[in-house]
């Protein structure tokens, strides 16, 4: 007989997301045990819980989701974690820290649907920010142009540092930080770009209209802001693979079909083995297997 399937959540806010929570039961957890005001200090004992309580044939029947709002403590809880296991004594794990990596992967997944990301130039819009770095990362693995762009050039200058440090100089070879205001774009990145991505905080417009309309070569535009008001003007946030001339927008929920569904189906893919690590790569893969089955 199986044992159930049990996913230990493991969040830095004070109450742990219910989104997730939901998500999770919807993907067949049998058991959620959620945590609070997790911190990497206290991640050993709540690992040890999950990892010595059945035997090796059914650890693939514990999980653990690490969640959270503050998506670098976030990694932090997620290293330490990986830390605490030894040898084939481990659980599986997903990293999603405020939605970041199944967002990222859907955003990336839907311009694919329209573009070869490979012969593409890529504008990140709140490049420095965890969905867009995750952006970034994704589309450079893919080869891809990438424009990192920031309202501090410092920060962009040092989310490149970082990255080129993860992936490797090489990778990384393609990857350009740029500066801007919501009503000053160089013009030249805006004709650079065919793929254009909004990830920047909620109710902060990064890209007015007369901006977007003055980019001439754009293919896909993805704007990740649910909440008014739209971070790139003119795009809804139920646009779905609307066409406005030769340039087709996603909203934030017409690009969270594909988002749920990912995140879905990676908490089903953690109960397949018990050494798994899902973060923004392997979380993408997931996706990609899906869009296969379209």
């Amino acid at each position: 007989m199986n044992a159930p399937r049990i996913l230990v959540q493991l969040d830095s806010d004070s109450h742990p997301s219910v989104f997730d929570a939901v998500v999770a039961i919807d993907a067949g957890v049998e058991h959620l045990l959620q945590y609070g005001q997790v911190e990497p200090t206290n991640v050993r004992q709540l690992v040890h819980g999950a990892m010595f309580t059945r035997g090796p044939a059914q650890l693939n029947n514990t999980a653990i989701f690490v969640g959270g709002s503050n998506v670098s403590v976030g990694e932090a809880i997620a290293a330490e974690v990986r830390q605490t296991f030894f040898g084939p004594i481990r659980v599986s794990v997903m990293l999603d820290g405020n939605g970041s990596n199944t967002t990222a992967a859907a955003a990336v997944l839907a311009a694919a649907r329209h573009a070869e990301l490979s012969d593409s130039t890529a504008l990140v819009l709140g490049g420095t920010g965890p969905v867009g770095q995750r952006v970034a990362r994704l589309l450079l693995r893919r080869k891809c142009n990438v424009l990192l762009a920031s309202r501090d050039l410092d920060r962009a200058e040092v989310a490149c540092k970082q990255m080129r440090q993860r992936l490797g100089h090489e990778i990384c070879s393609r990857l350009e930080p740029i500066s801007y205001s919501a009503s000053d774009w160089p013009a030249s990145a805006l004709h650079r770009c065919n793929l254009l991505f909004g990830c920047g905080a909620a109710g902060a417009t990064l890209l007015d209209a007369d901006s977007l309309a003055s980019a001439s070569n754009l293919r896909v535009a993805i704007d990740l802001n649910a909440v008014p008001p739209a971070g790139i003007a003119g795009i809804a946030v139920i646009d779905k693979a609307v066409q406005r001339g030769s340039r087709v927008d996603y909203g934030a929920i017409g690009a969270g079909g594909l988002k749920m569904k990912i995140h879905r189906a990676a908490i089903e893919r953690l109960f397949t083995r018990n050494d798994l690590f899902f973060d923004a790569e392997e979380i993408f893969e997931i996706g990609a297997a899906l869009e296969t089955q379209r």
